[in-house]
């Protein structure tokens, strides 16, 4: 759905390999424009090979364009801590070199005391044993990268997947940010049978059994376990295969997919980041007009917060997916 932005704020970050750090920003609310690039060196539009080999002193970066009403800069300033290391000075993961380094670069002092309140917060939490080295500094030129580096998540999934998770920047992530998991006897105490057998054992639904199969009303749907954001009514259509069926989920990055040998098939497996609950699969017989992809869902996973209930149930920053 297409949105009419009247105010419109920038930011800047440094997160190393910026094919890594689009998709997590852009598919946020509030979002205009995400663009990768280079920013901090000391020659004007480098290139890639030059940023790459360190003779201009630049960092791969994304400059963001967004509605502060919809995505405040504290939400920015969340999303980034969690796609990086921040105790790494040497780079990011197995990419090496100050050309990927971690930088909160700010374009006012409204965003620089964010930053540093933040950046506090973080090393005062204890989630890292070494200190926060992540540098915060005024915003110097930012400087667009080439075509090809732009929107890389979408011109080349397959190998944009196989790169975040070889570089081991998936598995920092899952490990230093995933939910606290429950135990089993409060999971078996807070979910239904049908919703522990689905999320906890990988169970399927009977087909046509499930609340949300041909739930029409406009909102959002999210982990019955976590509470996490999956999916929208947006994306939500009727496959007529008897359970949820969506084209994508709100975010690529709170699910994970993994390959599925049971039952004498081969399928795609699709999994909640935050509580790993089992959610369903994923098909390619989608409708091609909006990507060909089906993500089949058990509403047994599912918990629906309507357009309505969003603010109220601390779910703000959707409200504008539905104006």
């Amino acid at each position: 759905m297409e949105l009419s932005h009247h105010n419109q704020a920038e930011a800047m970050f440094a997160g190393g390999c910026f094919w890594c750090m689009v998709s997590p920003f852009e598919e946020q609310p509030g979002i205009i424009a995400v663009v990768s690039g280079y920013a901090g060196g000391h020659t004007v539009n480098p290139t890639y090979e030059e940023v790459c080999s360190e003779a201009t002193g630049h960092a791969e970066v994304i400059h963001i364009t967004y509605d502060p009403t919809i995505f405040p800069y504290e939400k920015l300033l969340d999303v980034f801590w969690k796609q990086i290391d921040p105790t790494d000075a040497g780079g990011q993961f197995f990419d090496r070199g100050a050309s990927y380094r971690t930088a909160i670069y700010y374009y006012t002092e409204e965003q620089r005391q964010l930053a540093e309140a933040s950046k506090q917060k973080l090393a005062a939490s204890g989630k890292f044993d070494r200190p926060i080295v992540t540098e915060i500094t005024a915003a110097p030129t930012f400087y667009p990268a080439e075509d090809y580096h732009q929107q890389y998540y979408k011109k080349n999934p397959m190998r944009y997947k196989m790169y975040r998770q070889g570089s081991g920047r998936d598995a920092f992530i899952n490990e230093h940010w995933r939910a606290e998991k429950k135990d089993v006897e409060q999971l078996r105490a807070e979910l239904t049978d049908i919703q522990f057998h689905v999320t906890q054992n990988n169970g399927t639904e009977r087909p046509f059994t499930g609340e949300y199969w041909d739930h029409e009303e406009e909102g959002i749907y999210v982990d019955i376990v976590s509470g996490e954001p999956l999916f929208s009514s947006h994306d939500k259509y009727d496959a007529g295969c008897g359970w949820p069926s969506f084209t994508k989920p709100l975010h690529q990055s709170s699910i994970t997919e993994h390959q599925d040998t049971t039952h004498f098939m081969v399928r795609t497996e699709v999994r909640s980041v935050d509580a790993d609950s089992h959610l369903g699969h994923l098909f390619e017989d989608g409708p091609v007009d909006r990507g060909g992809l089906r993500y089949c869902i058990n509403s047994a996973a599912l918990r629906f917060i309507s357009k309505d209930r969003l603010e109220e149930e601390g779910y703000g920053q959707y409200v504008a997916l539905f104006r």
